[in-house]
């Protein structure tokens, strides 16, 4: 009985060193904000949605529109979104410390301030003040 107990042990204890080497090797990117020229590469960046969700953490659905829908950000401070209903441009502030972003659209005195959770080479990750989340990928 002892033995088959020792094995049991062992073999739990194998899986949980498998797992946690399997999450150390996947790492997320999650709270890794890097410099802003991650936002416009070299002189800028398209960026296009991967994934949405709304304030309660829920997926939402793109539609088709939405996934032909792309971000560019100009190393400038400008910005210009585009879509199937046409397009904005603006300019945009980026505070790493702070880990935001504040978009202003052309002609608008009313600017959008988004937390910044993920910034690499390669995604990011913008959250509203509601607690919705766009995941972004550079295109």
């Amino acid at each position: 009985m002892k033995s088959h107990s020792l094995f049991s042990l062992r073999y739990f204890a194998s899986l949980l060193m498998l797992l946690s080497l399997f999450t150390v090797a996947c790492g997320s990117d999650k709270g890794k904000v890097e410099g802003v020229n991650m936002l416009y590469g070299t002189d800028s960046k398209v960026w296009k949605t991967a994934k949405e969700l709304d304030s309660t953490g829920d997926k939402v659905k793109q539609t088709s529109a939405q996934k032909q829908e792309e971000l560019r950000i100009f190393a400038n401070g400008t910005y210009n979104m585009t879509g199937a209903t046409g397009a904005i441009s603006g300019k945009y502030t980026f505070d790493q410390a702070g880990k935001t972003i504040t978009m202003t659209p052309d002609g608008s005195a009313t600017s959008n301030t988004f937390t910044v959770e993920t910034l690499t080479d390669d995604k990011l990750t913008l959250k509203s003040a509601d607690g919705a989340a766009l995941m972004l990928e550079a295109d």
